[in-house]
Formats: structure tokens, C-alpha cells, sequence
């Protein structure tokens, strides 16, 4: 790996930044003084200092989960709000991509990583990663009607636009105006839509899980990096 692109993923400085301390005798590699930014770097077993301090990069993939708060979109570049990219300090952010995204209005897990295979592991619903969401609605429903709503949702409902039902699903009630949802699927909009079908509306919605992935430790904004054995489950 070239030098400069080296210093750019261990820190976060721009190309144009790395190649400044380089200039100005600041970094060693094995304990030389070193100002070339073309050199090439051997990221396992060179060391790199700058000023004094070991630097290191990451090999191979990045899997991060990331407690999306509201008010950010998951998009690789900003329209109306700021994006949730934003709130994950790692370098070179522009190559991660998002598993299943959320409204701005939206909160809870999201899943990112560059491995655009494991990403689609993740939101395909053939291998069947159950994703959970809890609701509020605006209308209250009375047992009847959350009666009615439990059982079309396991059947499966054929939502406006669609030609397909929707997969079976589980809903449960925790009151009249607030449930828990698990799909196996990410259709468009898919958990309002569901709702809209029984003539409500969600006003609030929280995603709390991605399979095996809960936010636990985490507070909103808050990410952390994946264990080789949770992205190894999906």
C-alpha cells in the first residue's frame, strides 16, 4: 500500500494532509525517516510512526452497527438532513454501504460495511434474518381489530403497487397503539404500508434488531464494530 494512502486509513487525514507530515520529516517507517509518499508500506509486518506514535490500519472488511437516531438519512450524500455516516468516526467512509435503510424519522439498528456480499446476505429475505420493529400507532385498535391485524399479517397482506403478498410475519400487540413487528423482508416503506393497509398510522418506529444483532451497550449515535462471530452468523 502506498505510503500516503496508508497514513490517510490509520488517521484522519486527507491524502493532501499525509503528504504535508511527510515533507516535514514527521513519519518513519522501521525507524526511518521516510518522504516519499509513493513508497509502498507492508501493512503486516512494516512499522509506521508519526511523531512517535505506532500507526496501523485495519485489513480486510469492516462490519459496523450503528444506532441511527432520528434526523439522519441513510444516503452516501447529504439532500435536506445530515447523514448517518456522519456519526462513525473511521476513516474513509465513503466505501461503506448500508444494509436496509431507515426514514429520517426512523431509529434503531443499521448495519454498514464495504463487503457488498455479507450486505446482501444481510437484507436478502432468502436466508431469512428476522428484523424487528416497534410501533406506535395513531388510533388506537381494540382486540378485535388487532385480532384481524395479527392474523392477515401472518398470512401475508398484497399491499398497493405490490403483485406479491407480503412474506408472513408476526405481530403482537403491547397495548391499542403499540406493537412489535418481526419481518424476514424490506419492502419499500414496508412496516407503514402494513399498518396503513388496517387504515392506521405509524407515528413513531424503532428498528431493534437485525437477526442475532440487538443494541445492546449502545446509546443513540452511538456504533461499534461487528465480532468475527456475529458477521459470521449472517
Amino acid at each position: 500500500m502506498r505510503l500516503d494512502k496508508f497514513l490517510s486509513k490509520a488517521t484522519e487525514l486527507s491524502r493532501k494532509e499525509s503528504k504535508k507530515i511527510l515533507h516535514a520529516g514527521e513519519v518513519t517507517v522501521n525507524d526511518e525517516v521516510v518522504k516519499d509518499p509513493g513508497l509502498h508500506v507492508d501493512v503486516l509486518n512494516d512499522e509506521v510512526m508519526w511523531v512517535g506514535e505506532s500507526l496501523s490500519v485495519a485489513t480486510g472488511n469492516r462490519y459496523i452497527l450503528l444506532y441511527k437516531p432520528e434526523g439522519f438519512e441513510c444516503t452516501l450524500k447529504a439532500k435536506e438532513h445530515p447523514i448517518v455516516t456522519e456519526l462513525i468516526a473511521v476513516p474513509e467512509l465513503a466505501s461503506l454501504r448500508i444494509a436496509g435503510r431507515l426514514d429520517v424519522d426512523t431509529t434503531g439498528a443499521l448495519l454498514l460495511s464495504d463487503d457488498g456480499s455479507w450486505l446482501h446476505r444481510v437484507t436478502s429475505p432468502k436466508h431469512e434474518h428476522a428484523k424487528v420493529y416497534e410501533l406506535t400507532l395513531a388510533n388506537p385498535m381494540d382486540s378485535d381489530a388487532q385480532a384481524t391485524a395479527v392474523k392477515k399479517v401472518a398470512e401475508g397482506i398484497l399491499l398497493d403497487g405490490d403483485y406479491e403478498p407480503t412474506k408472513p410475519a408476526t405481530l403482537a400487540f403491547i397495548d391499542e397503539t403499540h406493537a412489535r413487528l418481526t419481518l424476514e423482508q424490506g419492502k419499500y416503506h414496508q412496516v407503514k404500508r402494513m399498518m396503513g393497509y388496517f387504515g392506521n398510522k405509524v407515528v413513531e418506529l424503532h428498528r431493534a434488531s437485525i437477526g442475532h444483532i440487538t443494541l445492546d451497550g449502545l446509546e443513540k449515535g452511538d456504533s461499534r464494530f461487528l465480532s468475527a462471530e456475529e458477521v459470521a452468523k449472517f
